[in-house]
């Protein structure tokens, strides 16, 4: 809300939001204007019908889209347990392998294979069956992959344990896409951007886990001490199992599948608060009959055309997959999976000391990832990616230069290693403050309900496809050439950052369908960057609208 002042003279609209125009007209009753990003029906059901957050439905509904959270913390488990085990000795000596170089690459890599070979299977689980049923076939899958994993008991089972890695990699791709999927569909349009960025913040709460369990592993000694890390897998994908059938599906899932009353029935109680209704039920059956596409392919696996038949289409699948792919570069991929191998350029070497740094940087991520992910709605998408990403170019400098005074001193600087850790962390910060929170949410918000599951399965591809460069480059990269490794990150963050600029829209205050709009125009950064004059009445009623 930009500005609220007293207004003598405002316009008057149409019957219809769709043929509105604006004349010059004196209101007797209204007596202020606000100006708001984002659509006008979006902020007339916002001023008509102010949601309320702490109402019992409204928290039952949060913690039913929980599940969805879960999703997340499957793959920030799976996705940094090799890292954390690349810290083990143990575990190194038993595979007779290394932290960095080509072993590394390879048994990490898998993981990320797994997640592209999915791809066919992604989109048609979740729109075929919805998004529980995805939720719950990629649940499966990694309990199973979690005990081929497990069940590894000689050094000569390492295909045994990359086949384990890959089934996790399949399963996660599927349960990432659909988790995220149902979260945006589900949450209540006003609190959509706020519940999805939280969604992501949980990859924290695996990477915490992975992390604490890695260092309480190296307790126990012997092979224990990283089989328990593994065997911890099946935690969260068991929930999910067990309860996933017992919350509500996606009301636009019922809807397009000719479920109506179901649809109209689980909008009116869990958004509604139980009012058939209410200013919120109304625009988003009205949107969904306007922009639901009843026979879309959705209904066909096989068919993908609507996401690369129309230029709109193109942008969102582009935007989609730009952003969960640079969000996969910008450096953030050395130290998930890599960490330890990067503390060895900084000179800290023991397996408890990397494992203690390893554990306080999950957790110190997981703090600002909260942070930011309540600014998601306040601040907009735009200012948090890009102040993220631009900053992130600057951190990566500051690493350069402590690693690089490190290794010319022989490795007796200690000043420079402790900065080097320093910065990490706060490039951790950055990054989680402004990109985490956008991960689950961004990319499901590009794209149209008949393109939103074949599209994820695309983004699932850019994410996996960026992963292998982190897997094979970054480990070969920080063997061979070092502390130089960070130039790459300091110019690729900056080139990022201009991309994004003139690419990516803004979505904040929209209702999932009114985003077509966005996509459509002509320039749509310039289209969702435009704001609107809402005149208000005495009685909170919206009676006229012009755009800024």
């Amino acid at each position: 809300m930009a500005s609220e002042k007293p207004m003598t003279e405002t316009l008057e609209r149409t019957e219809t939001a769709e043929a509105r125009k604006v004349i010059p007209s004196r209101v007797a009753d209204s007596r202020t204007i606000k100006v708001v990003q984002g659509s006008e029906a979006y902020n007339e059901a916002l001023i008509a019908e102010p949601p309320s957050f702490f109402h019992k439905t409204s928290i039952l509904l949060f913690l039913c889209t929980l599940l969805g959270f879960f999703c997340q913390t499957m793959n920030g488990f799976d996705g940094s347990l090799f890292g954390g085990l690349t810290a083990n000795k143990t575990f190194l000596k038993f595979f007779n392998g290394e932290n960095n170089g080509i072993w590394a690459g390879l048994i990490s890599s898998m993981y990320q294979i797994g997640g592209v070979c999915a791809l066919p299977f992604v989109g048609p689980a979740i729109d075929t069956w919805g998004r529980r049923m995805g939720m719950f076939l990629g649940a499966v899958l990694i309990i199973i992959g979690a005990v081929i994993t497990g069940t590894t008991i000689s050094n000569h089972d390492q295909g045994q344990f990359m086949g384990g890695r890959f089934l996790l990699g399949f399963g996660v791709s599927i349960a990432s896409a659909a988790g995220p999927i149902y979260v945006v569909e589900t949450s209540h349009p006003a609190f959509r951007g706020l519940a999805t960025a939280y969604c992501n913040t949980f990859w924290f709460t695996g990477s915490i886990l992975s992390s604490g369990a890695v260092r309480g592993g190296l307790n126990y000694g012997g092979n224990t001490s990283w089989q328990l890390p593994v065997w911890l897998q099946l935690l969260f994908p068991a929930l999910i199992c067990m309860f996933c059938f017992v919350i509500p599906e996606s009301p636009r899932w019922l809807y397009v599948h000719n479920k109506r009353t179901q649809a109209t029935n689980m909008l009116a109680k869990w958004h509604g608060l139980g009012n058939p209704e209410s200013a919120w039920v109304k625009l988003q059956l009205r949107e969904y009959e306007e922009y639901l596409n009843m026979n879309g392919s959705d209904k066909r696996w096989w068919d993908y055309r609507p996401l690369f038949n129309k230029r709109s289409s193109i942008y969102r699948l582009g935007a989609n997959c730009c952003f969960a792919i640079f969000a996969q570069w910008a450096g953030n991929g050395s130290l998930t999976y890599f960490l330890p191998a990067v503390l060895d350029t900084a000179g800290y070497t023991a397996s408890i000391t990397q494992a203690n740094i390893q554990l306080g940087y999950a957790c110190f991520q997981f703090f600002f990832a909260l942070i930011g992910a309540r600014f998601v709605d306040r601040l907009g998408r735009r200012p948090l990616m890009l102040g993220a990403m631009g900053g992130a170019s600057l951190v990566w400098v500051a690493v350069t230069v402590c690693t690089s005074i490190f290794a010319h001193s022989g490795q007796t600087n200690t000043a420079a290693a402790k900065a080097t850790v320093a910065w990490i962390y706060i490039f951790g910060a950055v990054f989680s403050f402004g990109i985490t929170p956008l991960q689950a949410l961004y990319p499901v918000e590009c794209l149209s309900f008949e393109m939103r599951a074949k599209g994820m399965a695309f983004s699932s591809l850019a994410v996996n496809a960026g992963g292998l460069l982190n897997q094979f480059a970054w480990p070969v990269s920080l063997k061979a050439i070092a502390w130089k490794t960070y130039i790459v990150f300091t110019i690729w963050c900056a080139i990022q950052t201009v991309v994004w600029y003139f690419f990516l829209p803004e979505t904040r205050k929209r209702t999932l369908e009114e985003l077509d709009k966005i996509f459509e125009a002509s320039n749509p950064v310039k289209e969702s960057l435009k704001v609107h004059r809402l005149a208000i009445s005495h009685e909170n009623q919206v009676v006229a609208t012009e755009e800024a």
